[in-house]
């Protein structure tokens, strides 16, 4: 069997053991505890082509939640899996992004595609987000949309909140929504503080578990509000990462 077939069964039954639904967030888990050997973008591409072959017994009732059609009339409430697992092994923020992404475009559905970025790309010490995703109309779309590009900035160490909202704030120059993603093992106080910041000035607040690679758990806490950028910096930055832009929105 291959991991798509081997993922596909895994689904089904999890999915027929809970009649109220499962999100992403959880199948991917789930998949990556009974199969650790299988990689990251593995479970990505499988549990969307998952989807998009099984149409007739799978739906989605919310975004990112996977629901079996025969228990449609279900009303109880989905129940997250999680576990908090720890490594041992060095982990650096970059290895965040991929997830995060992932987690974007499959889970929370506000994106069509996203990517990492990071590095220094836009230039200047504040410039550059280290994930970014779009949204945009799709064939199959009534009503078109404008494109919409998303940055999140993830922060790995508990010591740099404030110096991470301060470039989450300078990513609303060029983009129309803005995620701060930051350690769910920070201060309570200061988690408390960014939050209300973050609600104050419309930029998304992620949690993650920065001791887990394979399981983030990532957690909203406060959902990104829709702004308008600046023009002028949105196609500055776009002419600097032309071929990075070109495949985001191809």
């Amino acid at each position: 069997m291959s991991a798509l077939d081997d993922i596909t069964k895994l689904v089904l039954e999890k999915l027929d053991e809970n009649e109220n639904g499962l999100r992403w967030a959880d199948l991917y888990t789930i998949i990556k505890t009974q199969y650790p050997n299988i990689k990251n973008g593995t479970i990505v591409g499988s549990l969307r082509k998952f989807y998009n072959k099984n149409t007739s017994s799978v739906y989605k009732p919310d975004k990112g939640l996977y629901k079996l059609i025969k228990y449609q009339d279900s009303n109880s409430l989905n129940v997250s899996l999680f576990q908090n697992n720890t490594q041992t092994q060095s982990i650096k923020e970059e290895d965040f992004y991929e997830s995060f992404a992932a987690w974007l475009v499959n889970d929370r559905e506000e994106c069509i595609k996203a990517k990492e970025l990071g590095g220094n790309v836009f230039g200047g010490k504040w410039g550059t987000p280290d994930v970014i995703g779009v949204s945009k109309s799709l064939p199959t779309d009534i009503i078109e949309k404008d494109i919409e590009i998303t940055s999140v900035e993830i922060k790995f160490s508990q010591n740099e909140l404030i110096t991470a909202f301060g470039q989450a704030c300078s990513y609303k120059l060029f983009s129309h929504k803005v995620y701060l993603v930051i350690p769910q093992q920070s201060n309570n106080e200061e988690i408390s503080r960014l939050d209300s910041l973050c609600f104050l000035f419309g930029i998304g607040l992620v949690l993650f578990d920065n001791t887990n690679i394979n399981m983030p758990n990532y957690q909203l806490k406060n959902r990104a509000q829709k702004g308008e950028p600046d023009n002028y910096y949105l196609n500055k930055n776009i002419d600097k990462a032309k071929d990075f832009f070109n495949e985001l929105l191809s």
